[in-house]
């Protein structure tokens, strides 16, 4: 029953793609990276309701300000920022413990139990590079974008997925698809959600 599990993240996925587009942005990302004071409040009496909110827009003001001289910092920068160590092993820790990911899709596909390691190390460095492009692309497309972008690949993905794996006893052949799909499953999910 582990295919009706892995549907079961698709629906959640499908769930939030619909609801999504009717949430506004974050008031603070607004503020401090688009630097607009209109939709800011307008974002905060949509996600609060109607009242007074300039004691938490004055905050945001205030940490606008202390911001504003200091540099976003692209990858590189923060990859040999020192202070950041502890956090980049920690992320680096908890992907490579996703080895195990997609382990019976891959013993499904009839891969050699030696080579299965490899590619399940293989999916953790996807993760990895996605999550590095995401954080590269970020600023220039926005969270929802990005969000509605990978919750719509992973759908798609998924319902592929499915239909891989159900037909695979019927040609061999989706067998090797399910595993590229669940490559390119572990990709969407980093660049979007």
């Amino acid at each position: 029953m582990w295919n009706v599990l892995l549907s079961f993240s698709g629906l959640v996925a499908l769930i939030q793609l619909l609801f999504l587009p009717f949430f506004p942005e974050s008031p603070p990302y607004l503020l401090l990276q688009k630097e607009d004071k209109a939709g800011c409040l307008k974002a905060m009496k949509q996600l609060w309701g109607e009242g007074n909110y300039h004691t938490e827009f004055d905050d945001l003001m205030k940490e606008k300000a202390i911001t504003k001289g200091t540099k976003i910092m692209n990858v590189l920068e923060v990859l040999r920022e020192r202070s950041v160590y502890p956090q980049l092993c920690t992320m680096l820790l908890l992907l490579l413990s996703l080895q195990l990911c997609g382990l019976k899709i891959f013993q499904t596909a009839n891969l050699q139990e030696s080579i299965i390691p490899y590619v399940s190390l293989g999916v953790s460095i996807s993760e990895l590079i996605s999550i590095i492009f995401c954080s590269s692309i970020i600023d220039r497309f926005g969270r929802r974008m990005l969000l509605c972008g990978g919750y719509l690949l992973m759908a798609l993905i998924l319902v592929l997925l499915e239909t891989s794996l159900l037909l695979s006893d019927q040609f061999l052949w989706l067998r090797y698809c399910s595993v590229i799909l669940i490559f390119l499953f572990i990709i969407a999910y980093g660049i979007g959600p």
